[in-house]
């Protein structure tokens, strides 16, 4: 299994934060944002390879990191033209070698995740899609990311993108974990019509809509999406201590 890492976005809604490097490396708590996931991705045993897509400001996240991370090797993959995360996914393919792969994005920070536990639900329940989900008490942070209807069970039947109204307390995350046969249904996903762009829930529907078995998984009580300056300020505040997994060594 490999590690995909997207972080090819310049985050203009960061306003002068981002105007001279990627929203990525933006600090939270003296860390860049990318870091969190690279960390989490280089302590999972089964992840042998860490694919981390890159766009604007590329060179500065390949000069601040070089060919590893905490013992994983690190492949780049550019894109050029950012369309969003479908077309980066697909943008990774060569990348991904045919393997089932990890999902995170960069600008995501998941606190304490059951990555393990994750992905020993993936292959025990022989699911094509697991989606990382918490709950979430208020509904319009849920309208930042996507709405989930499950069984009790929890296989998904439905995914949302931003809706409206949150359905439940149910938030999705950008921590997926995917079959590679995922990569088959790119074509079949629509155009957002407002966005022009592919949404991720809408990839994850397309399987779902052709009988594969997609189930949601409760990764962490605590997830930070930073999407504005406002909102980074805000976390600098008031997020609790963010713990290392282990000490960094890069190459």
């Amino acid at each position: 299994m490999k590690a995909l890492i997207l972080a090819g976005g310049r985050g203009r809604r960061m306003e002068e934060l981002s105007e001279d490097r990627n929203k990525c490396l933006i600090s939270l708590r003296g860390k860049p944002l990318v870091e969190y996931s690279l960390e989490a991705a280089s302590s999972i045993p089964r992840i042998g390879e860490i694919v981390l897509l890159v766009g604007y400001q590329a060179e500065s996240i390949i000069n601040h990191y070089g060919i590893s991370f905490n013992g994983k090797r690190i492949r780049y993959r550019i894109q050029h033209e950012r369309r969003g995360l479908v077309s980066a996914i697909e943008t990774a393919l060569p990348d991904l070698d045919g393997e089932d792969f990890f999902l995170f994005l960069g600008d995501e920070v998941i606190l304490n995740g059951r990555y393990d536990e994750m992905i020993d639900t993936f292959y025990r329940e022989n699911a094509f899609v697991v989606c990382g989900v918490l709950r979430q008490k208020d509904p319009e942070q849920i309208r930042k990311t996507y709405a989930i209807i499950q069984s009790e069970s929890g296989i998904v039947y439905r995914l949302i993108e931003k809706p409206e109204r949150a359905v439940n307390d149910i938030m999705g995350t950008g921590n997926c974990i995917f079959r590679n046969g995922i990569l088959s249904y790119i074509p079949k996903v629509p155009l957002h019509h407002i966005r022009n762009e592919k949404e991720l829930p809408d990839l994850i529907q397309c399987a779902i809509d052709d009988g594969r078995m997609v189930r949601s998984f409760f990764i962490s009580e605590h997830y930070i999406n930073v999407n504005t300056k406002t909102e980074l300020e805000s976390m600098e505040r008031s997020w609790p201590e963010i713990p290392s997994p282990h000490r960094v060594c890069r190459a």
